[in-house]
Parts: structure tokens; sequence; C-alpha cells
């Protein structure tokens, strides 16, 4: 029967599958065992009114058009599932049990252009050409392979890479997990999931839930370390991003150098944390309610545990001379590796400046200017998804308990460091935005957003006021339409 081997092609050994099967036969899966008599039940039940993701079974990365191209011969690769439209392809029939795979994005469809080993797949225009054209071959467990009409390669995820931007090439048929792929139904003729009409409820949350200004990142382990506005920093952990427990504070010694911008008060603010080579990074603020007297800090570990965290040192300050206000930090690192921190809080609005990788802090002295909103806005949060580096802020006013009016709203640039604009074009510097989360029902004043890429989707976290005052965990999975702009359901 089949077996791992290693396969050398070009001098770089690729892991590989042997296998001497014929269509239907019995084939091993890794890990999956023997599967006898596969039906080829996948091609039958193709629907070409419909919308698919495919992801690959080795990576759990989908296939996606590179950098949003509509370019003749772009390159096809892989990318964390985000179900946006350019991860969403259609079959059509070329006949003889062939199909070619139309981008819903582009409208090109799929090629391999040429039979060696390796080859880049890309997108071009519809020609009928038999290297654009592929049938599906089953493996086990529902899976599928793309073979080529013309060469008989599979579509293959290079190396076995597990990484976003990993290119897919065609390779000889090993039936490897990298060959693979799943057919993830969207819909008949819908690119995506609609929004809701109206907000929704918070996903279930239990535990210790009580929180303010929640940031959150996955822990190698699989578990989840969320820290918060408390005294020293507070923390939470959570096995399964339902219920939350307790985990001490950041700094239980206490961070007297902390005191000149706190009044001497305990409370630190709006932490942000993140995870980059095996280190633990949070950046979090130290001020006093409506004063920009205020400064940022960064302090690291590589636990993320209370009492393991090492504060190296002041990052940004501000005066009230100043027309800006040092809280509400967030770490956003580009596609070029720069490192940006993002912050603001009411004043002239949002700021970003460059930080050096190798320290985490200050780069030179610009600061450059991303959105304004003369009501209140602050806690900026940019992230990028496919193409768009997403801006996420909270307009209006927080820490009113039910009667607060904070509102989760989004902007979007090709730049992480602008211009920013909203669904109808306006620029987020002169008060635009889209709104994507408002109070609703017993749910006040949403906001001051973290977001989490997860295995299985993208998720805002926030706080909430319930009718009490008290301020609540909230989680809610993002989606995409089809212009690529978020929604929470």
């Amino acid at each position: 029967m089949a077996s791992v081997d290693q396969v050398s092609f070009m001098g770089v050994r690729r892991r590989g599958w042997r296998v001497g099967l014929a269509a239907g036969a019995a084939v091993v899966v890794a890990g999956a065992g023997v599967v006898v008599g596969v039906p080829s039940a996948s091609a039958a039940t193709v629907d070409t009114s419909a919308s698919y993701v495919f992801v690959n079974r080795n990576s759990g990365k989908a296939m996606d058009l590179y950098d949003w191209s509509t370019a003749e011969n772009a390159p096809v690769n892989q990318w964390t599932r985000n179900d946006l439209a350019v991860q969403q392809w259609q079959f059509v029939d070329a006949g003889g049990g062939f199909y070619k795979v139309r981008s819903r994005h582009s409208g090109k469809v799929l090629e391999l252009p040429s039979a060696a080993d390796g080859t880049q797949l890309v997108q071009t225009s519809d020609r009928g050409a038999f290297t654009q054209q592929f049938r599906l071959q089953d493996s086990a467990s529902g899976f599928v392979r793309f073979v080529n009409r013309q060469s008989s390669k599979v579509i293959d995820v290079w190396e076995w890479s597990t990484a976003d931007g990993g290119r897919l090439a065609g390779y000889s048929d090993m039936d490897g997990a990298n060959q693979q792929w799943q057919l993830v139904r969207l819909g008949g003729g819908t690119p995506t999931t609609p929004p809701p009409p109206s907000y929704p409820q918070p996903a279930r949350v239990s535990g210790d839930v009580g929180v303010h200004d929640p940031t959150v990142v996955k822990r190698p382990d699989g578990t989840y370390l969320v820290a918060h506005t408390g005294n020293n920093i507070a923390l939470k952990t959570s096995t399964d991003r339902v219920t939350y427990r307790n985990a001490g504070a950041v700094f239980p010694g206490g961070a007297p150098w902390t005191t000149t911008y706190t009044a001497g008060a305990l409370n630190l603010w709006a932490p942000d944390l993140s995870y980059r080579n095996g280190r633990y990074y949070l950046y979090y603020s130290a001020s006093t309610f409506g004063s920009n007297r205020s400064a940022i800090f960064l302090a690291t570990s590589t636990t993320g545990a209370s009492g393991s965290w090492t504060n190296h040192g002041l990052v940004i300050e501000s005066r009230t001379s100043d027309n800006f206000n040092a809280i509400d930090p967030n770490l956003t690192v580009d596609d070029q590796g720069r490192w940006w921190l993002n912050f603001g809080s009411f004043w002239s609005g949002i700021k970003t400046i460059q930080l050096d990788p190798a320290t985490g802090r200050r780069l030179g002295t610009s600061m450059q200017s991303l959105a304004a909103y003369g009501p209140g806005i602050e806690a900026p949060v940019v992230v990028k998804r496919s193409a768009w580096y997403y801006l996420y802020v909270s307009f209006d006013r927080c820490c009113q308990g039910a009667s607060s009016t904070y509102r989760v709203m989004v902007g979007r640039s090709a730049s992480p460091t602008g211009p920013f604009v909203d669904r109808n074009g306006r620029d987020l510097l002169s008060g635009g935005g889209t709104q994507v989360l408002a109070s609703h029902g017993s749910i006040h004043g949403p906001g001051h957003q973290a977001f989490l890429a997860d295995t299985d989707g993208d998720y805002l976290f926030y706080h909430y006021y319930a009718d009490n005052g008290a301020s609540l965990l909230g989680i809610n999975r993002i989606g995409y339409d089809a212009a690529a702009w978020p929604y929470l359901y």
C-alpha cells in the first residue's frame, strides 16, 4: 500500500506519497488509515451555480488569488481562509467530466501552463484550453484532488508549506495531504453569507468574564491569553474561547514606574497583546481619566504568566501641551516586516509611529495621523486581511455603564499608514467610518475591540455594558461581504 517517502526534485527534498491505485480503489491518507472503495461522490455533486472555497488538507489554508490581482498569469497561492471573493471559485462544465475553475473576483480561470513538476498555478482568460481544465479525483474522507486535463498533474501546495503565500503548483499525483482539497460550498450564486439584518448577540462565554478593554492572543499550546484594564494589568486564560478564569496580574508586585502618569493609582489601561518569535509583547498605557498626560510602555515575557513579565520602559508619552493622547496602543506588523504602534484617544485622534523590531521601541520621531472624529475616537486596531489593512476604532463615549455610547467602526487602506476610507469612500481623517457594531437590546456601548485570527476564522473581542452597568466580555465571529467589508455574526 501507500507509504510516506522523500521524493527528490531539482535537488530539493519533497515529502510525497507513492500510490499505484486506480480511481475508486483503496487509498491511504496521512493519519487516516485505509479507506476502501471511496466513490467519486465529490465530482458527481459539484454545483455549477454555487461558489466554493477550496481548503488544503495539510495546511488548512484556502486557495487564494494572490494580492487581489486581476492580471493575466497572476499567481494563485494559499492564504488563511477568509471567504472573501479572492478565495471564491465556481465550476464551469467543460465536458467529459472536466471543469474550468473560475475566480469570483477576477472572472479568470485556473491554469497549469506546463506539464513540468513545480509549474506555478496561475489565472488566465478562458481560452477553452486543456491546460485550463480539471477533473476531481476523490481522496479519503471527502477530500479531492484537482487533476489537470492536459498534463494529469495535480494542484499541490509546494514543499508542504503551511505559510500564508505558500505557492500552488502542478506536481505528479501522490495523493499527499498537500494535494487534497476540501470543497466548502458557500451557496448557489451567493459570494458570501450576507450580513445579518441586525447586530448579533455576543457568543456564549462563561466563568470570569468581567473585563474592560480586552486584548487576546492564542498561545502555542492552543489556549488563549487575555489581558485587560485592571490593577497592574489583569490576565485571564481560556482553553476553549468560552470559559475564562482569572490568571493574576502582569505585575503582581506593582508597576511604580507608571505612577507619575496615574497619580499613584494601580489601574493600568488598554493593553495590547501579541506573540512573536517565541515571545509575548505587551504594550500598555498609564493615565488618568480625561487627561492626556499619558504614557505607553512595553513589557515582554516568554510564558505570558503573571509575574513573568519584564518591563522595557517608556515607548511614547504625551503631555498636556500636546494635541494627542498616548493611550490605547496596538501593534501592527506589515507585509514588509515593519512594526507600527497605533494609538490615540480623543484630542486629535488616532496616530501611528514606527517601531524598531529588534527592541519594540520607537524608531525615529515621525508620527502620522490615521483617523479623527470630533465627538470621540479611540482604541485603534489595524489588521491585514488579504489585500487590505483594516482599521477598527471605537467612536463616542465609554465608561458610563449602561449609558455608554461606544460603537465599533471600520475603514480600510492598501497601506498600514492610510489613508483609511469607509465603505462610501469617506476618509477616516474626516470623520468617516463604517459601523460594524453598536448598542442593541441589553448590549450597551460595545467597543474597545481586539482582533483574533483563529484557526476557525476571525473574531472580534470587545467589552460591553450590561443593564446593571457591569462591563463584560463580548466575542463575535467576523464575516466579509462580497466587497470585502467586515461584519459580525
